[in-house]
């Protein structure tokens, strides 16, 4: 088989000609070569189109592929994985190929049994005839985590349960498909694979060409005009949000992603709420009423009313607002039931009954202990298959008892017969295996296929391709991404030209619009923290530039006499337990301001928290903002990274300076990039906020009590305030305390001056939405107002006298505005984010991680 794939490792030279593999027989099926290690007919054309490329040339493309993946943030959330929501997504750089004719023969095994399961489900909700038969046993549903009561009756749109439907398929040994499971509540994943495509359509455009790939969009097309089509009003245009649990999920990047994709607003449960039966997001200008809810939250946190009482991710009266037909939900509320893997017993059955037909796409054999027979079959052939839990939420591993010591293995399987009820058994299946890249060759992994169908018209449509999971290594029977497993694109041949549709809008007329006062108030509430956050970083960073750049080419206090003033500031702003009296301990108080994420106000604080937000609103920034920010990734938090004797003052002072630069990158797309609609107005408001709090710290600890020779501290301040390069073309190097407070207080022109900022906010909040109310200013106005007024009726002389060594004017203005800018910001809170409480959003935290183990869809 081919073998060019393989890019160079990333310190070596390419090598001249390309590395053939040992990549031949294999045990069991392989999906891109027979036995012998002969390429199969339909990767042909693949391989020849690598064939074309040299291995310095594939090695280049992988590498921009990876830098690709890591700019537009791609991330799974592997929990314990310390790297946690920023850990890259795993793509393998070859795909999984999928011939025409059996593509056909998946796509009408998949449609035949979506519909199945939705005659099951609105069975099992409504007359429930299949249990009274005996067809399914009732110990698979009303103990069943899953089965929903309060669902139990309820009329939908259409009849439709499942909206988005989902399928694991494994190929055997003897080269059939099985389906190893069914995601039917909130099927992860089709994200993914949509990036993945776009990923590997950049590098690999030839081969993706020769081989005559489907594509997705036509896919994600329709389940557009299904989401459309289920709205119970304004069909023509309804509103359809996507509700996620939060930035804590594993797959938090794919709902943004869709999100974004989809032309959907990314909501959380706290974005909306129900009046009068009827569901509404809260935005700035008010409520606006949801037509179609596309969730990835699990069943039983949507509603903690009629649900799950504990869940702080749902909507409180959702079910009741379902139940009235004035909202629409997808997948219905209550389609987690059939996920339980015993069901896979009794689908030959139901198929039978309900549909009159055989089963076209049979089901990995399974057996339910439950059932006495099909006990002792399991308890005979014990190692012959894996037992897991009857339902999801239980909890449990799968357990392979062939491979468990003796005792292990007893013990197993006396578990089993205690509580026969409680366990699926399955046979084991001898996975196939696709070629993936590691350690530049080409080796085998098993590998899983997540297929995706969408509700469409009256049938259903199979997505022309899927997310094709590959295992960690050549032992590992469990293919799973949160043990470490990679994924894969999965490319739909097909035997003829294909589409070139896509959702990009067409062309033609468009209604114009300059709408935007449709943000959610937990959207502005995170881009007001994010632009706070950044210009906390930016400061920061600036004031510890400033005095690594003295440390570094001086050596002590009497060559630096502004350096105790550097210190008092930094005191004030990283709040550091005191400052240090002498150089060494200068420089490790320093040093701890800028690594260590223990101090409340150091940079690694500052920098970690910025991340964390841009996360959460990544579905609202562009993607050059988030390129920005994706390069604070690794910022380090251990200075022993930089060998045992940690860094040296010039190792921090080139790190100060590249995150400078990153910061002011991202200051500047947000001045140049974004509209001036509500995301913008709150953004703007949290960075001249804090950079007007963290101006007002640094003259207090710098010019309020000035030393003798004041001039080195007033070159020191207006370097921490980017303004020297204009106070030196106005004034030379007369240093003056008037002209550097008249600069860095009152000159509007500045754009670092405090008069700036707070003329900026004042702007920005008279621009906010705000309900009608007579001619009265808001709250927030009246304390813009009084802040910026009161700078500018104040004089430069009067600020800059000295009285017993102290600037008593300069004092009592800082300490005024000072107090007012955190009432404003209080203000603010109360008039448009007050829903918003930070317990809450601790203690969801936590429960979207519980709500990842408790969910039988791990990716």
């Amino acid at each position: 088989m081919p073998s060019s794939l393989s890019p160079p490792p990333p310190d070596e030279e390419p090598a001249a000609e390309p590395v053939r593999p040992a990549y031949g027989a294999t045990r069991g099926y392989d999906e891109a070569a027979d036995p012998g290690g002969v390429p199969r007919p339909h990767w042909k054309p693949f391989f020849d189109s690598l064939d074309e490329l040299s291995p310095a040339e594939l090695g280049r493309r992988w590498r921009e592929a990876q830098h690709l993946i890591r700019d537009n943030g791609v991330t799974y959330n592997v929990y314990g994985d310390p790297r946690g929501i920023s850990r890259p997504w795993q793509l393998d750089p070859v795909p999984l190929l999928i011939a025409p004719a059996e593509a056909v023969r998946l796509e009408a095994g998949l449609v035949q049994r979506a519909r199945l399961l939705e005659l099951v489900l609105g069975d099992l909700y409504g007359p429930q005839r299949l249990l009274r038969t005996g067809a399914i046993p009732a110990e698979l549903v009303f103990p069943n985590p899953g089965f929903l009561r309060p669902a139990h009756g309820v009329e939908l749109p259409d009849n439709r349960f499942l909206h988005l439907y989902a399928a694991n398929l494994g190929r055997g040994a003897d080269g059939n498909w099985r389906v190893l499971g069914d995601r039917t509540q909130a099927p992860s994943g089709a994200g993914y694979a949509l990036e993945n495509r776009i990923v590997m359509t950049r590098t690999l455009p030839e081969a993706f060409r020769d081989c005559q790939v489907y594509r997705l969009a036509p896919f994600f097309q329709a389940f557009r005009d299904t989401l459309r089509a289920i709205s119970p009003r304004n069909r023509e245009n309804p509103r359809i949000v996507l509700l996620t649990p939060g930035p804590y999920n594993e797959t938090y990047f794919e709902h943004a992603y869709l999100a974004r994709y989809l032309g959907y607003t990314l909501v959380e449960g706290g974005d909306l709420t129900v009046r009068n039966n009827c569901v509404f997001l809260k935005v700035l200008g008010g409520l606006q009423q949801v037509d179609v809810i596309f969730r990835r939250l699990d069943d039983d946190f949507c509603d903690p009313l009629e649900l799950r009482p504990d869940s702080f991710l749902g909507v409180p009266g959702l079910m009741h607002a379902v139940r009235s037909g004035n909202v629409a939900v997808a997948n219905a509320l209550g389609t987690g039931v059939l996920e339980t893997p015993a069901f896979l017993a009794y689908l030959p059955r139901l198929c039978r009954d309900l549909l009159g037909e055989d089963l076209k796409l049979e089901s990995v054999p399974t057996w339910w202990c439950g059932d006495p027979v099909s006990l002792r079959y399991v308890l005979d052939n014990f190692d012959d298959v894996v037992v897991k839990p009857v339902f999801p939420a239980m909890r449990m591993e799968p357990v392979f008892p062939g491979e468990l010591p003796a005792d292990q293995r007893a013990a197993c399987a006396e578990r089993v017969r205690a509580r026969p009820a409680d366990y699926v058994a399955q046979r084991k299946v001898e996975l196939s295996t696709t070629p993936v890249m590691d350690g530049g060759r080409l080796v085998p992994r098993k590998m899983v296929l997540r297929a995706y169908l969408t509700a469409h018209r009256d049938g259903f449509k199979a997505m022309p391709g899927g997310l094709t999971r590959v295992s960690a290594s050549a032992d590992t029977m469990v293919v799973s991404m949160q043990r470490g497993g990679g994924s894969k694109d999965t490319w739909v041949l097909a035997d003829g030209p294909v589409s070139d549709f896509s959702l990009l809008p067409p062309s033609g007329r468009v209604q114009l619009t300059r709408a935007g006062g449709d943000l959610p108030s937990r959207a502005a509430d995170n881009l007001f923290w994010l632009g706070r956050y950044a210009e906390r970083a930016e400061g920061t960073t600036r004031l510890l530039r400033c005095i690594v750049v003295r440390l570094a080419e001086r050596s002590g206090f009497a060559d630096v006499p502004e350096l105790p003033a550097l210190l008092r500031t930094m005191v004030l702003t990283c709040e550091p337990n005191a400052a240090p009296a002498d150089a060494a301990g200068t420089e490790a108080g320093v040093f701890r301001a800028v690594f260590d994420p223990a101090y409340p106000g150091s940079l690694a604080t500052a920098v970690r928290a910025l991340r964390r937000v841009a996360s959460i609103v990544r579905d609202l920034i562009s993607i050059d903002m988030w390129r920005v920010l994706s390069g604070l990734i690794d910022f380090p938090t251990d200075p022993q990274s930089y060998g045992e004797d940690g860094p040296t003052p010039a190792d921090v002072l080139d790190l100060l300076n590249r995150t400078v630069i990153t910061l002011s990158a991202f200051g500047g797309l947000a001045v140049e990039s974004m509209t001036r609609a509500e995301g913008w107005r709150f953004l703007d408001m949290g960075r001249k906020l804090e950079r007007a709090l963290h101006l007002i710290a640094m003259l207090k600890g710098m010019l309020v009590d000035p030393p003798q020779h004041e001039g080195p501290t007033l070159d020191a301040a207006l370097e921490v305030a980017d303004s020297g390069m204009t106070y030196r073309r106005r004034y030379l190097s007369n240093l003056r305390a008037e002209a550097a407070l008249d600069l860095l207080v009152f000159d509007e022109s500045n754009p670092r001056s405090l008069a700036a900022q707070l003329a900026a906010l004042e702007d920005d909040v008279n621009h906010l939405p705000r309900p009608p109310r007579g001619a009265a200013r808001s709250p927030e106005q009246r304390f813009a107002l009084a802040a910026v007024n009161a700078v500018r009726l104040a004089e430069p002389e009067r600020l800059a006298a000295v009285k017993d060594g102290h600037r008593p004017a300069l004092a009592e203005l800082l300490e005024h505005v000072g107090g007012w800018l955190p009432i404003m910001s209080d203000a603010i809170t109360l008039q448009y984010l007050s829903h918003l409480q930070t317990s809450r959003h601790l203690a969801a935290t936590e429960l979207v991680r519980r709500t990842a183990t408790d969910s039988g869809d791990h990716l």
